[in-house]
Formats: structure tokens, sequence, C-alpha cells
């Protein structure tokens, strides 16, 4: 658009590639940052420069970390390392420590295998987790990908590999939202949730 400087324009493409940001949320936020002191926009700037320079992989479980150690909780000496819960990004780690029940480790694939965009085993991070177990520590493996296609072919994909070592592998169980209704849950829902029903 010929009104708007060049400037704008190249910081509105750049807010546009985020994903889930169209063009009009991509103009609020150049706007929003035009209207923000020199001072702010260093500081907004500056954060983002030392997010992408400073975070890193946890060496052991693939999670997000701060320099080159263990992450936090692949340090903590209160977590159970017998039990490790494998997900497919770090969003659903902190998914499950909002939960506050957790106790164990995880380790985090960074994606789910998904041949129609091209992902295989080898483009994930499995070889770390399979030389975890090999250890002998881990007696429990939790998988934790999405209930999805995708989510579902890892998971089973990874049980198949993770046989040999003799450690009892489990699925989420996966049933109806509280506060749904029977009557507007999808079929595969409802097997789900009578195949994993608790004594109460």
């Amino acid at each position: 658009m010929e009104y708007f400087p060049p400037a704008l324009e190249r910081l509105t493409e750049q807010f546009a590639r985020l994903p889930g940001i169209g063009h009009k949320s991509a103009q609020r936020l150049a706007f929003f940052i035009l209207s923000q002191s020199a001072e702010e926009v260093q500081a907004f700037s500056e954060a983002l420069l030392d997010a992408k320079r400073l975070i890193a992989l946890c060496p052991v479980c693939q999670n997000l970390t701060e320099g080159e150690g263990p992450c936090a909780i692949c340090s903590s000496t209160k977590r159970d390392r017998s039990v490790i819960c494998v997900v497919a990004s770090p969003k659903d780690v902190v998914a499950i420590e909002r939960a506050r029940e957790y106790e164990g480790l995880y380790h985090v694939l960074h994606g789910v295998i998904s041949p129609m965009n091209h992902v295989g085993p080898d483009d994930l991070h499995i070889k770390e987790l399979l030389e975890r177990v090999a250890t002998g520590e881990v007696k429990e493996v939790i998988m934790a990908t999405n209930p999805d296609t995708e989510g579902e072919a890892t998971a089973m994909y990874l049980s198949r590999l993770l046989k040999p070592f003799q450690v009892k592998v489990t699925r989420l169980a996966y049933g109806i939202p509280v506060g749904s209704n029977l009557e507007y849950t999808d079929d595969a829902t409802l097997m789900r949730a009578l195949e994993g029903r608790q004594e109460i």
C-alpha cells in the first residue's frame, strides 16, 4: 500500500509471518510498536534476540532450556526418574505441568510422524529416547501425543520400538470433557471413554 511507509510495511510483513496472525492483526501489532517508546522497543527486540541466542535444547529430554546443561525438570532431585512422559512439543510439557499431578520426567519429540508433511521418524528425537530407556532406569513410558491420526501413529511406532526394552508403555486416557453432553460426543471419544473407565 502506497500510503504506508516501506518500513511499516516490512514490519507488518514480519508480524504476519507469525502463526495465527493475519494481515489486520499484523498491522495492529506494527502500529502498537510504533506507539511505544524507543526504550520499550529496544527491550522487546533484545528479548527476541536473547531468546534466540540463549535458549537451547536440554541434552537429556530435548525440552527448551537456557544454557548447555540439563533443564530444571531433568535437574530436579524430586522427580521420579523411572517414568518418562513423551510429548510432541515443549508446549505440551507446559500443559501437563499446569495440572501439578505428574512427578516424572519428559521427552520432547519436536513433532509427530506425518508422511503428508514429510516428517518421518528420523526427523524426531526418537534416538535420544531409546538411549534413555536403554540405561535400565526407566520403568514406564507414557505416550502423551495428541489423539489424532499422526499422534496415534507416532505412539504406536514408539511402543513397537520400546517393546524389546521390557518397559511398561502406557497411553494417556481420553474421554468426555467435563461439562459436556453425551449426545454431542463423537463415537471415537465415547469409545475411548468406555475403554478408560475407572471404578468409583
